[in-house]
């Protein structure tokens, strides 16, 4: 939100009261107060009149600074607020001189300069990393009563800004204006279904805004060398997180917010849809079942759209007797399959939903004013909004879910959760402004916890499309409704990256596009973006998305990567569990790998899916693609072929490949099974070593479907000869080199050379030596 007319004037129908100079200071439990007058103060005659607002900067964590600003502090909060995981004690070294007032946490410290001229500085030990200068904080009224609290932080030369949520606009945000308000916007739009009010910079430092409200961020634009962020009320409250490394901003970031659960293994698998408009009955969906078993292709989960229950219903957790007589039977029968079900909910309930007149009744759906039931027809005739302030209300809507759970559904696809109005009253008097945004996250909690309750803790998943700060607990979030068409693939990737970088771990998209029906060559190229993602979902809007219905290279397109993922499983559920103990995305902006190289800063056509693994997915119909690959030695994992990096190269690829690089120096656990997501991970897995340089170390951790270690691999290179060491696991397991000189002799026991494969009998504990051919 803008408030100045370029660089010297404030907009008509504003007032800013902006700090310029530091008053007066005080300590107190850790935390250092700094008060900022609004005018200069040269003398006792100037305190009357005079105007303050209260600076507040304390420690949650060790390298995290918060900065609350406040004008009136009589103000009600009235909620509801993020929850934050904060440490106890005090992080807080506190000193104070003539000149400033300094607060330490970790390597990150705030400096506020005493005398007439306010400013903060932020420093990483001697680094000056960001600050707030002379009228940067302020006090905003408007002509109409209404008033805003500001901050504005320096940007550096060459400084970037990432994050906000998964926003489809440009990957950079310099130069955008962000406003953090949940919207039902599509791919295509500034709005966005995931809304995060925190971002990060290539400086390595990152700023949670602490407001659930509508933050209006200035990235760049108002002023070019400041984000400036606002929001409507009386105070303010923000974070600085130093990293200095980006992935250490997330781990902290995470700390502080929440970090991901870990998704169960068979949710890596490939979900197939009904779609959402089209007819199905148990005849249609058996037919996509049997038709990809018949034709090769694995499938993990079905999901039923929204149809599964009646229209002008939703939601009323009821099938359609009419479409579906025996429910309870196809889910049994499916079941049998090897499937796992999903289905299709949200948390409005319709007029003509079995839900309404008891919820009505009992109090659980939100409320005017006046005291009637919000409703609007929007969607459905007549929807209500469930109340999820109140406990009772939550549980009303849990037990219905849970009846669904004991019917056989394994996970929901929570939709919607944007449009929450504002012009309602909530049971526990939460501020409806405040709620818009947070909404989302107390419907996708009550519906994660429920599948916890009932199905465990490491089988928990659901298929969300809103978020606020801390929604990353309760993966797995999908990117919303794209067109079918290359540019809504590069805007869902760029999406994806954003909320990577706003603290989510995994992430996924309508495979091939939600609206209308791509071309083939749309689909096919889809296809390997979406199976090299997190998760991989085959879905659309008025039409099926079996890969028959495109052409038959579909079908080997599918049946292609489907597999390939299945065996990369070893890798991404190690990756899974990085994204789950470290706040580390799965699918990663480069510059998260490759902070030092500036070509990466801006890059959003291509990805890391892990720490080993370069994706760059082909959005052109003839194959064409550039791309970019940092330095160091990278082998295509589909060829074989090994190329030096640190340059950008332009190939075409046909429908069964695509740039897909290992990383040099690294390890790649492929797993024995292509038919399914969920398998014993260590069970003749194939440790792939890529291009090991002299002197240089590789290691590899081989996990079981419960994220525990299985088995341990190192390898160090010395000249010719490489000396591995493995520990964990008694289950035999092969290794193979790439990209360097093959193995003329292994030496160990129970080591031995077959082809171009080192075979490893298995011990809990194991040394042996390569010997490279001269």
């Amino acid at each position: 939100m803008k408030f100045t007319d370029g660089n010297w004037l404030v907009r008509e129908g504003y007032s800013i009261a902006g700090a310029v100079q530091a008053y007066d200071f005080a300590v107190q439990d850790g935390t250092l107060t700094a008060y900022a007058s609004t005018a200069p103060i040269p003398g006792r005659g100037a305190t009357i009149n005079a105007q303050l607002i209260t600076v507040q900067f304390h420690s949650p964590l060790p390298g995290v600074i918060g900065v609350k600003l406040v004008h009136y502090a009589g103000v009600r909060d009235r909620g509801p607020a993020f929850q934050l995981y904060k440490e106890e004690g005090s992080h807080a070294v506190i000193e104070e001189n003539e000149q400033e007032a300094v607060l330490r946490s970790g390597n990150l410290s705030v400096v506020i300069k005493k005398g007439p001229q306010w400013s903060v500085h932020f420093y990483r030990g001697d680094e000056r990393i960001t600050g707030s200068g002379f009228k940067s904080i302020a006090h905003i009224a408007e002509d109409n009563g209404q008033t805003y609290m500001r901050e504005e932080l320096d940007l550096g030369v060459g400084e970037w800004v990432y994050g906000l949520g998964e926003r489809f606009t440009p990957f950079v945000k310099n130069g955008q204006v962000v406003d953090i308000w949940n919207e039902d916007g599509g791919t295509s739009s500034e709005q966005a279904y995931k809304n995060i009010p925190f971002y990060m910079t290539n400086k390595g430092y990152g700023v949670l805004v602490n407001q659930p409200d509508l933050v209006s961020f200035e990235v760049a634009s108002e002023k070019v060398k400041k984000v400036q962020f606002s929001v409507r009320g009386e105070s303010l409250e923000y974070f600085v997180i130093d990293g200095p490394e980006p992935k250490a901003v997330l781990d902290k970031y995470t700390s502080l917010t929440g970090k991901p659960a870990l998704p169960p293994a068979w949710s890596f698998g490939l979900w197939l849809s009904t779609s959402f408009t089209t007819q199905y009955d148990e005849a249609t969906v058996n037919s996509f079942v049997d038709g990809m078993l018949e034709r090769d292709i694995p499938l993990h989960v079905f999901h039923f759209d929204c149809f599964w229950m009646k229209g002008l219903n939703w939601t009323d957790f009821q099938w359609d007797e009419e479409v579906f007589p025996d429910p309870q039977g196809m889910l049994k029968r499916l079941k049998e399959k090897g499937l796992k079900i999903c289905v299709w909910i949200n948390p409005y309930i319709a007029q003509r939903s079995r839900l309404f007149e008891e919820g009505r009744e009992k109090g659980y759906l939100v409320k005017k004013p006046n005291g009637d039931v919000w409703q609007w027809n929007l969607w459905q005739p007549g929807m209500a909004l469930v109340d999820f302030t109140n406990p009772d209300a939550c549980e009303w809507y849990a037990g219905y879910l849970r009846e669904l759970v004991d019917m056989g559904v394994d996970s929901f696809k929570t939709d919607f959760g944007e449009r929450i109005p504002t012009d309602v009253v909530y049971f526990d008097g939460s501020d409806p402004h405040k709620m818009h945004n947070y909404y989302t996250q107390l419907y996708n909690k009550v519906v994660f916890e429920v599948l916890v309750e009932k199905l465990g803790k490491n089988q928990a998943a659901v298929f969300a499309r809103s978020a606020t700060v801390g929604g990353q607990q309760f993966p797995v979030h999908w990117g919303g409704d794209c067109y079918a068409d290359y540019e809504s693939m590069a805007e869902s990737l760029r999406g994806g990256l954003s909320l990577g970088l706003s603290g989510f771990g995994f992430w996924s998209h309508d495979i091939g596009g939600f609206e209308n029906t791509a071309p083939a060559h749309v689909f096919k190229r889809w296809l390997a973006f979406g199976l090299l993602s997190s998760h991989s979902r085959l879905h659309g809007s008025t039409s099926y998305r079996v890969p028959w219905a495109y052409d038959e290279e579909a079908v080997d397109v599918t049946r292609f990567f489907t597999k390939l993922k299945s065996r990369l499983m070893p890798y991404l559920f190690n990756t899974a569990v990085q994204a789950h103990e470290q706040g580390t995305p799965s699918m990663r902006a480069m510059f998260l790998e490759f902070p030092d190289d500036p070509a990466v800063e801006m890059l959003d056509r291509q990805y890391m899916l892990g720490d080993s693994l370069l994706v760059a997915p082909v959005f052109s119909e003839k194959g064409e693609v550039s791309y970019y690959l940092p330095h160091g030695r990278w082998t295509h994992l589909l060829t074989g072929e090994t190329v030096e990096g640190g340059s950008w190269r332009k190939e075409t690829y046909d429908f069964l490949s695509l740039p897909l690089f290992v990383r040099g120096n690294s390890f790649l656990a492929l797993g024995a099974t292509d038919n399914r997501p969920d398998y014993d991970y260590a069970d003749g897995v194939e440790l792939g070593l890529y291009v090991l340089e002299d002197g240089r170390e590789a290691s590899v951790v081989v996990r079981n479907m419960d994220g525990q270690v299985e088995l341990t691999v190192r390898a160090v290179r010395e000249g010719s000869r490489i000396t591995v060491k493995s520990e964990g696991s008694k289950k035999p397991f092969a290794m193979k080199l790439h990209g360097m000189d093959s193995a003329a002799s292994v030496d160990g026991a129970g080591v031995s050379l077959k082809e171009d494969r080192i075979l490893v009998e298995g011990s809990e504990q194991a040394e042996f030596t390569v010997q490279l051919e001269a």
